[in-house]
């Protein structure tokens, strides 16, 4: 998978664009909390966060074909987040950094919303499934469930 790559300082950037813009199109619609989604969460902030302190960036692989169209964070062998830009989805950039998490680097598991169809749906897709574990997220009253490669 020759596009896929350890994420670099130089896509901080980029990095922040894709995960700010696309919490924003998948959560705004589950949590309205307009004050999170336009308020506390910024592009620059996170670039900077990205900047000033780059081991957050030591777990996190990119999808670049000429430019930075997605990302993938990895923790052990969790999927902590997989996020492509929006106008680059449904062409199977998900699928491959999915694919790579799971064949290069052992992902086995995720957290995600049981509001968030379309985040279950490729999942499932792709092999996941429910494992029957449920919890809060943090500071709201939604539920994540842990799905699982089957």
């Amino acid at each position: 998978m020759k596009q896929i790559r350890r994420a670099a300082p130089k896509d901080a950037s980029r990095l922040a664009e894709i995960l700010i813009f696309a919490k924003r199109v998948a959560y705004r619609p589950i949590f309205q909390n307009d004050a999170v989604s336009f308020g506390q969460m910024q592009v620059l902030p996170l670039a900077n966060e990205y900047l000033g302190s780059p081991e957050k960036l030591e777990n996190i692989w990119v999808y670049d074909d000429e430019f930075v169209k997605g990302m993938v964070h990895i923790q052990g062998a969790q999927i902590k987040e997989l996020y492509v830009e929006y106008f680059f989805q449904h062409q199977g950039i998900g699928a491959q950094l999915l694919s790579f998490a799971v064949h290069e680097c052992g992902a086995r598991f995720l957290w995600v919303l049981e509001k968030n169809t379309a985040a279950i749906q490729f999942y499932g897709a792709h092999g996941f499934a429910f494992s029957g574990q449920r919890m809060i997220e943090a500071g709201t009253s939604e539920f994540l469930q842990r799905m699982e490669l089957q």
